[in-house]
């Protein structure tokens, strides 16, 4: 199938599947006209990658789950190995990060707006 193809069947975009290419998450041939072709069991591995990417892992990370997309196995229902523990424990510290970095900066607004008189908005603890 072709990228257009590939794109809609997958809910991404071109664009986005060029970058998975490149990143090394996905590859295609070329037809004749140059024309980038996709096999259909790249369906899967697209919407796999998609759904490892929307719980906060990065390219660089999905790729330690290369083989268990290629073996068709679910991901979420796998005992979780080394290297994958390390990565969600990696990212959840980011996020946890962010978090408080995110809630630091609605607290600091809050106050200012509650000094100013605005008494509808509270810290948050």
């Amino acid at each position: 199938m072709r990228i257009g193809e590939l794109a809609k069947a997958t809910g991404t975009t071109p664009r986005a599947l060029r970058h998975y290419e490149q990143a090394g998450l996905i590859e295609s041939t070329r037809s004749a006209n140059g024309y980038r072709v996709y096999a259909e069991r790249d369906v899967a591995r697209v919407r796999s990658i998609r759904d490892l990417l929307a719980v906060g892992l990065t390219l660089d990370d999905v790729r330690a789950f290369l083989p268990c997309l290629d073996a068709g196995i679910d991901v979420a229902g796998q005992p979780p190995s080394a290297a994958t523990l390390r990565i969600a424990l990696d990212r959840l510290a980011v996020l946890d990060a962010r978090i408080a970095a995110q809630t630091e900066t609605r607290n600091t607004l809050a106050a200012a707006l509650h000094r100013a008189g605005v008494d509808r908005i509270r810290p948050v603890a």
